[in-house]
């Protein structure tokens, strides 16, 4: 058994075990692993570090996940699930379990509360909206910081800038910017329209398409109409055994084989192929070069 499956296994000595049913009764049952003592901490984080002690390990999770919860609760304005939250907030509890050095001599929850909100933040960070707001070490700091500066929903002004700037230690620009990305909101690139008689108006609407340039297809239109006008006169310029050899193997449909056309004109088919390569020759002197 792993460590991370061990520290995630709820102990029946608690009474915790068996299915929680809803997040409630997560919170619930949480709520009723005794808080451990300084010593009982001490003790458990030995065992844990000197010993390789998983169950030792696990008590101390155990006895911290409902700090995780109090932690993750101050994160419920972002519009995540809570219970996920929680969830990403006890995997940062455990990471600061397996790195908590008990001879420091601070209390693991203390050591825990930037682990736990770190992961959160990861979390957060990648789900709160489709594309991703912040990905710099900055923009981390401003994503989280100015919605907790921000006393009103209204825009800041110069001022307020320049102060949310100077407290964050970050360029005013920044500021503005990251309170532009706070204030837009996710749109579908192809959206459902709301009724089937509506229509939709998603980025993808307005959208040109490569070949939609009007230029371009008056130029392509032009272009297939003058090549089809000069192949059929250039055909006229052929004999009529060697037009007729170039218009069954070339525009025919089904394309006739050098086979039956040697068994219709009585030849063989070396020379329906010696016929078509000579029809070919004329056709290209009588015809333009493309681009000409």
């Amino acid at each position: 058994m792993s460590a991370q499956t061990a520290l995630m296994t709820l102990p029946t000595d608690f009474g915790l075990a068996g299915p929680l049913g809803s997040f409630d009764a997560y919170i619930g049952r949480v709520s009723q692993v005794p808080v451990l003592s300084r010593e009982e901490e001490q003790r458990l984080a030995h065992r844990f570090r000197d010993e390789d002690d998983l169950e030792a390990a696990r008590q101390l999770v155990l006895s911290h996940l409902r700090f995780v919860v109090h932690i993750a609760r101050g994160y419920g304005g972002y519009g995540l699930p809570i219970s996920d939250l929680v969830q990403e907030g006890n995997i940062g509890l455990m990471k600061a379990v397996k790195r908590f050095d008990p001879t420091v001599g601070v209390r693991l929850v203390s050591f825990a509360v930037h682990w736990i909100r770190a992961e959160i933040h990861e979390y957060v960070l990648r789900n709160w909206r489709l594309v991703r707001i912040a990905t710099t070490k900055a923009q981390r700091k401003l994503f989280f910081n100015l919605r907790r500066l921000k006393t009103n929903l209204s825009w800041l002004s110069a001022e307020e800038t320049r102060a949310v700037a100077a407290d964050l230690g970050v360029p005013a620009a920044e500021v503005s910017e990251m309170e532009q990305r706070l204030s837009a909101h996710d749109m579908s690139f192809d959206p459902l329209p709301a009724a089937e008689e509506e229509e939709s108006y998603g980025p993808a609407a307005y959208l040109s398409a490569p070949d939609a340039d009007p230029a371009h297809l008056v130029e392509n239109e032009d272009w297939d109409q003058d090549s089809s006008a000069q192949l059929a006169a250039g055909l006229k310029n052929l004999d009529a055994r060697s037009r007729a050899i170039v218009q069954r193997r070339w525009l025919a449909s089904p394309k006739a084989t050098l086979h039956e056309l040697a068994a219709e004109f009585g030849v063989s088919a070396e020379r329906i192929r010696q016929i078509e390569a000579a029809a070919f020759g004329r056709l290209r002197g009588l015809l333009p070069a493309p681009g000409v």
